[in-house]
């Protein structure tokens, strides 16, 4: 059995094509949502978050004999706890990256490496700020004190639990934008203007993650963009295809 860590597109499709492939597949994700995601009979799923012991039991119990990890980027704690997991159970690990977005020669670009960096960064550059990095990280910019006097634009996923959690963090109705992306450069441009938006914040989750049109649309209206860098995470064995992966898989079985 291969065990799957399935929080994007890509492991969705690690998932579809390693099952048409014959293999006998498990796909572990966070949330509701992203278990309705997978459209996939006869494939079991997990449903919440896995610490390393968690999934060291997992692996135990329904008998995984590789994990390939298709989480987000920016999910350390996701890989880390999944490499301490394989190390511990000895088994393999492969990591499936999803190539980054080409950074373009742009005055307006700052680049960043933390998220506390990019809402000091963002708050020099204008007072109303289009947060499009998720969820996970918006109480440390509703709460970041160089932010408290900017209007801060939430784009989320449309799903009641985040959007409780924007309401009680403090986000007015207003402030936030309930739609699943990726979007088109276009409707990037719609949005940001409509919000009146001066400064952008986003992550380089790639073209599946829609940061090519972000930043393009960021551009086109001449706003500045905020960049946070991809996480420098030492995996044990990483592909940048998903051809190049389920050729492994293939010849290591």
């Amino acid at each position: 059995m291969i065990l799957v860590i399935a929080g994007t597109k890509d492991g969705r499709d690690l998932i579809t094509l390693l099952t048409e492939a014959g293999y006998k597949v498990m796909g572990s994700v966070f949330s509701d949502y992203g278990r309705d995601l997978i459209q996939i009979t006869n494939v079991p799923i997990h449903t919440g978050p896995l610490d390393s012991d968690g999934l060291v039991n997992l692996i135990a119990n329904q008998k995984i004999t590789m994990v390939v990890d298709g989480s987000h980027p920016y999910a350390v704690n996701v890989s880390q706890n999944a490499m301490e997991a394989c190390h511990r159970t000895n088994i393999p690990y492969l990591r499936y990256e999803r190539l980054t977005t080409p950074m373009p020669v742009y005055e307006g670009l700052h680049i960043v490496h933390d998220y506390q960096q990019a809402a000091e960064t963002a708050s020099s550059l204008g007072n109303v700020v289009f947060l499009t990095t998720g969820s996970r990280h918006l109480p440390l910019f509703k709460s970041a004190p160089c932010l408290q006097k900017h209007r801060l634009i939430a784009r989320i996923l449309p799903e009641p639990n985040v959007l409780l959690e924007c309401l009680q963090l403090g986000f007015l109705p207003q402030d936030i934008v309930a739609l699943q992306g990726p979007f088109s450069e276009q409707l990037n441009m719609a949005l940001f203007s409509e919000y009146q938006s001066e400064v952008i914040i986003t992550k380089n989750s790639g073209q599946v993650g829609g940061s090519d049109t972000k930043i393009s649309a960021a551009i086109a209206l001449g706003l500045p963009v905020v960049v946070i860098d991809r996480p420098r995470i030492s995996y044990d064995k990483i592909f940048y295809t998903i051809d190049d992966i389920i050729q492994f898989i293939k010849e290591a079985h």
